[in-house]
């Protein structure tokens, strides 16, 4: 994973949900401005983990997608995915896990509610 920071996290974990998404579609999913993800993006193709295409139809329209090298980072991701939630987790029951889901989504709902 030499180059990647823990900015580029977001968008690799997006494009690992999503085959392929515009530029537009990745900034609003991360919360980050358009020129971030730009500047952002162009790191993550010059390492060879992420590729730009022009939409065939709208020349203002950049898909971006995973290349070979970055798709071969998901089993990476998910094991670090996998330990912090066993950290995140330690000696919380899973009852107690199950009702801080609970409340944190009713807390997100209120967010997105109002």
């Amino acid at each position: 994973m030499v180059g990647i920071v823990t900015s580029h996290g977001d968008i690799l974990y997006t494009l690992f949900r999503r085959e392929r998404i515009t530029m537009a579609e990745l900034a609003k999913a991360i919360g980050k401005d358009k020129s971030t993800v730009t500047s952002l993006v162009k790191k993550l193709d010059d390492l060879g983990y992420v590729q730009k295409e022009r939409s065939s139809t709208d020349a203002r329209t950049v898909y971006v997608t995973l290349t070979e090298k970055g798709i071969s980072l998901k089993p990476i991701f998910d094991q670090i995915s996998d330990d912090i939630i066993k950290m995140f987790f330690k000696d919380i029951p899973e009852s107690e896990q199950d009702e801080l889901f609970r409340l944190l989504k009713k807390a997100y709902d209120n967010l997105c509610n109002h």
